[in-house]
């Protein structure tokens, strides 16, 4: 367990120096930006967290998996989504293609 932490946080951290290198020192001094790896089930800790922090916006990744709601953005973001009361920006993976198809 403790070996799968680090290595989350490891990605969080090189995450965090690309988001910064890319806004430039002046622009994440001022957003100030915060991680936070917690270990918990996603529907529940987020909101926890959010309410806890005050949060202004919550960044999560969303891939839609399945029914109505993962139509729009994923399932546990959804949910989370009914949960909180601060603005969400959910980013779905490069290389991500919708199941959704028009019929002509």
């Amino acid at each position: 367990m403790e070996q799968e932490r680090r290595r989350h946080e490891a990605g969080l951290n090189e995450l965090m120096r690309g988001v910064a290198g890319k806004l430039g020192k002046d622009a994440t001094g001022y957003l100030n930006p915060r991680l936070h790896l917690v270990k918990g089930w996603a529907r529940k800790e987020i909101p926890a967290l959010a309410k806890q922090l005050a949060a202004d916006v919550i960044v999560m990744g969303t891939v839609a998996r399945t029914g109505i709601p993962g139509f729009i953005m994923g399932n546990t973001a959804e949910t989370i989504l009914n949960q909180i009361d601060c603005s969400v920006l959910a980013i779905k993976p490069p290389g991500f293609e919708t199941p959704v198809s028009v019929i002509d």
